[in-house]
């Protein structure tokens, strides 16, 4: 299983340092969620780890190797990143946005082979796509054409796959469906997922390792009955709240106070 880590890592755009000397190892086999305040560096983060930014000190590392120093190529066959709200051409079909993920595993000599159409089926299989995949993706709903861009990734046959809040402007039951799906992805396939979530709650329901970032630093880290607390959420969002169980899961829960009413803190 591939791995994915970063060290002494600074990031930013121009002169504005989003990210300072920041280590990190991203737990292979897992579910991992960045959370923090707007404009902390989460999707900044998360896109250094895929190289789509250039860090301006520091390395990030994909099974130990450096990736500035990988073919674009061969980090495609380990790691997928699926960007915020993507948008496809128009009248593209879920299929042939589907194929695109293999193009990390052709050539211009190689033909389209019996290995590849397995892998677009069984990526459109697994996220309930297959019966879909004729359907312009501009002609679906939110939900759906979500689970498009997953099947992707998927496509692509990576270990690891980083989602940059997947389940923006979905409504709550599409944010659970997306949720779901990639938490039995993990389960039942074995992948690392990486994602940044807003929705506190959702990331302490469905991640086994919770990332807050905070002041160009990673805050605290660790499973999210260990680090999410009444200080955390007070530091890291500026907010007064009460930290319970979820009856059904069991995971942490976060009721801020003042009748619905976000209260600053001290």
């Amino acid at each position: 299983m591939n791995s994915l880590s970063a060290k002494n890592l600074t990031l930013g755009y121009g002169e504005t340092i989003i990210i300072d000397n920041l280590d990190i190892e991203i737990p292979k086999g897992e579910i991992t969620v960045f959370i923090g305040g707007n404009g902390c560096g989460k999707s900044t983060l998360l896109r250094s780890l895929a190289r789509l930014l250039k860090p301006k000190g520091g390395t990030v590392l994909l099974d130990g190797v450096e990736m500035n120093k990988m073919k674009t190529k061969d980090i495609a066959k380990k790691l997928a990143i699926l960007p915020q709200s993507p948008v496809s051409p128009e009248g593209l079909t879920v299929y042939e946005l589907v194929k695109q993920g293999r193009h990390p595993h052709r050539s211009f000599i190689k033909n389209w082979s019996k290995k590849d159409e397995e892998a677009v089926n069984r990526a459109l299989e697994s996220t309930n796509m297959l019966h879909l995949k004729d359907r312009a993706v501009d002609s679906l709903s939110g939900g759906q054409r979500q689970r498009a861009w997953i099947s992707l990734t998927l496509a692509q046959d990576t270990d690891i796959i980083l989602l940059d809040e997947p389940t923006t402007y979905l409504d709550m039951t599409h944010q659970i469906e997306i949720l779901d799906l990639l938490f039995d992805l993990n389960e039942q396939k074995g992948h690392t997922i990486v994602m940044v979530l807003h929705d506190l709650n959702l990331a302490a329901r469905y991640a086994h390792h919770i990332v807050a970032v905070k002041d160009k630093r990673i805050y605290a880290q660790g499973k999210p009955e260990d680090i999410i607390t009444c200080e955390l959420v007070s530091d890291v969002f500026q907010m007064k709240c009460n930290i319970s169980c979820d009856p059904i899961f069991g995971t942490p829960v976060c009721v801020p106070h003042g009748k619905g009413r976000l209260i600053l803190a001290n």
